[in-house]
């Protein structure tokens, strides 16, 4: 007999997440009870039929609670170390009226939370005020990944904003100098103290959103293709006073991710130029100052990804089980179609249908499939994967015997959706 661990996430083989990246602990709350209780009842009415030999039931009504919504594939950065190169700048467009419809309907099957971002620039999108004004009507958590250089376009919906809502920008510099050589970006007015300033604007705009720095930790060996990668490990502690100074909450630190040969997203740390070991103690060094200059004005946050690269505990979130559970609940929905997870975008096997996929049954019917063909035990061996701890616990919660609804406490005050 198989039985629920309630201790698994806060086991001894797993680094204890950040807050905002604990993601069986947002999948425990309240607001997410009913949807995952659906799934793991269906999951478990699955093996009851495999065993029985008798039909599985049908997927039931539910939908992704969060996804990556990718607006638009076009950029008007060239940054060298970007995990979305292939995608950038293609011809695939988002039809609008069907992604409204998309978006409706997903929000009907259960949609709570909508990270707005691209395989390129999502202020880009013609209609972006459009896309944010919607999705703040149907009272869904809403937050942008953005290059800041058109902070402006944000500005204009910042008022939607509510308490939980997000805004990020990936700068991963301190100076001038190196902002330009790891962007490129096309403008020559577009420069790191602009971005920044227009960023303070978005906060003295609405204090609800929580404003963030997003630092990708880049080092001397690590590569792209045939794009050598510049290292920024020693402007951590600047990129925290820019963060600091300019009414940051956070500045978020993580580690430079490649694509893998098979499509997956993975962490390389042995391409390092310098001995592994020397790269840590870099890194390391980079965020004991930071967290020095940060005082207590701005939070430095540590990935998941990070935490487990620096205590030497990666190689075990590299142990997935066969079933991703995470792909019916977390998708990327993209002008190139709707994948099943962010580490997979624009991967042919790893997609679930058409854009338009959730305009109809045809999104349900994908991911049921998605979850049968897809063996992430064999696909995403070489992903250390941010999933991996709720993945197994939920692989508990449908293999045990015990009753799942126990395994979510009365009053958890977590109200974040955004996995």
């Amino acid at each position: 007999m198989r039985h629920i661990d309630p201790d698994f996430p806060i086991s001894k083989t797993h680094s204890t997440p950040a807050k905002i990246h604990d993601f069986t602990e947002k999948l425990r709350q309240p607001a997410l009870r009913g949807v995952v209780l659906d799934y793991v009842q269906w999951r478990r009415a699955c093996a009851d039929a495999e065993k029985a030999k008798t039909p599985k039931p049908e997927f039931p009504s539910l939908g992704p609670v969060s996804i990556n919504l990718d607006l638009t594939t076009t950029c008007n950065f060239a940054c060298g170390h970007c995990i979305d190169w292939d995608a950038l700048n293609t011809t695939a467009r988002h039809q609008h009226e069907d992604l409204l419809a998309s978006l409706k309907s997903m929000h009907a099957r259960g949609l709570k939370s909508v990270i707005l971002l691209g395989g390129g620039e999502p202020t880009l999108y013609p209609k972006f005020a459009d896309v944010v004004r919607f999705l703040k009507s149907l009272g869904l958590q809403v937050a942008v990944v953005t290059n800041g250089s058109r902070n402006e376009v944000i500005e204009e919906v910042a008022h939607l904003f509510t308490s939980g809502d997000w805004v990020r920008l990936s700068l991963d510099s301190g100076l001038e100098e190196t902002f330009q050589a790891m962007h490129r970006p096309k403008s020559p007015s577009t420069t790191l103290e602009a971005i920044c300033t227009s960023a303070k604007k978005l906060k003295s705009k609405n204090s609800n959103i929580s404003l963030g720095f997003s630092f990708v930790i880049t080092w001397k060996g690590a590569s792209r293709g045939d794009e050598k990668i510049i290292e920024n490990i020693a402007e951590m502690e600047l990129a925290t006073q820019w963060a600091r100074d300019y009414d940051f909450d956070y500045i978020s630190f993580k580690p430079f991710l490649t694509r893998a040969s098979e499509g997956a997203e993975v962490m390389d740390p042995n391409a390092a130029q310098d001995k592994h070991e020397k790269v840590l103690k870099k890194i390391q060094d980079g965020l004991q100052k930071s967290k020095e200059v940060a005082e207590d004005s701005v939070a430095v946050i540590e990935s998941t990804n990070l935490r487990v690269l620096l205590d030497g505990t990666w190689q075990q979130y590299l142990d997935q089980p066969k079933v991703c559970h995470m792909q019916a609940l977390r998708q990327v929905v993209s002008p190139l179609g709707v994948f099943n997870c962010p580490a997979h975008r624009g991967v042919d096997k790893a997609r679930i249908g058409s854009a338009d996929a959730w305009k109809t049954e045809l999104g349900a019917v994908g991911t049921a499939a998605m979850l049968e063909s897809f063996d992430a035990s064999k696909e995403c061996k070489e992903v250390t994967c941010l999933y991996n701890p709720v993945n197994h616990w939920l692989d508990s919660l449908i293999q045990g015997e015990g009753d799942p609804a126990d395994q979510f406490p009365e009053g958890n005050p977590l109200a974040d959706t955004f996995l």
